[in-house]
């Protein structure tokens, strides 16, 4: 009787898995073309998000003062902001802004991609008073909490000059995309080996 239900269990996983494969592609189609897709719902900011499942068709190369993010065990997402060559700056669970290699970002999470916020044209969205106000940030330390005062955050501070509480990624994303005055689409990053 349990093989039965597994069989239809798989045959729905697959039916998903190949429903959003599908709207991915038609999401990428309309990226290509220019013509920017309004995405419904509470993600209406976000058109592209980074993904476990789906890799990316583009990767690119992420420039100084550019938002990047990776996965934290699959579940939330973790910020920072791009410093150069293999180097950026976040705030670490322990409070501290510090700089620190991509290698080490991803140490300790499940992600092993690193995703940049770009336009719908694969062009890195670039701030640079922000990085300058990460940079002066280093090495100051922040009472963190995961969801009032974490790394969505703290990047978010560095944007705009404002301290507001961003629970989730969702909140940074409505913010990015209000900020740069566009959809948010997230690509994987390359790095200068």
């Amino acid at each position: 009787m349990a093989l039965p239900l597994l069989l239809v269990g798989s045959a729905l996983g697959a039916v998903f898995l190949a429903n959003e494969r599908e709207k991915r592609h038609q999401l990428e189609q309309k990226r290509r073309s220019g013509t920017v897709p309004v995405p419904e719902g509470k993600n209406k900011h976000v058109g592209l998000h980074p993904s476990l499942w789906q890799a990316g068709h583009k990767r690119v190369k992420p420039l100084p003062g550019t938002i990047i993010c990776c996965f934290v065990y699959g579940v939330i997402e973790h910020t920072g902001i791009w410093l150069d060559d293999h180097t950026l700056i976040e705030l670490h669970g322990n409070g501290l802004i510090r700089a620190v290699s991509t290698k080490r970002f991803l140490a300790g999470r499940t992600g092993s991609k690193i995703y940049i916020a770009c336009s719908h044209d694969h062009r890195p969205l670039v701030d640079e008073d922000a990085l300058i106000k990460a940079e002066q940030a280093i090495f100051t330390y922040r009472e963190y909490d995961l969801f009032d005062n974490n790394c969505h955050r703290f990047v978010w501070s560095c944007l705009s000059g404002m301290e507001e509480s961003l629970p989730s990624f969702n909140d940074l994303n409505k913010r990015l995309s209000i900020h740069f005055g566009q959809s948010i689409y997230w690509d994987e990053a390359v790095f200068n080996t």
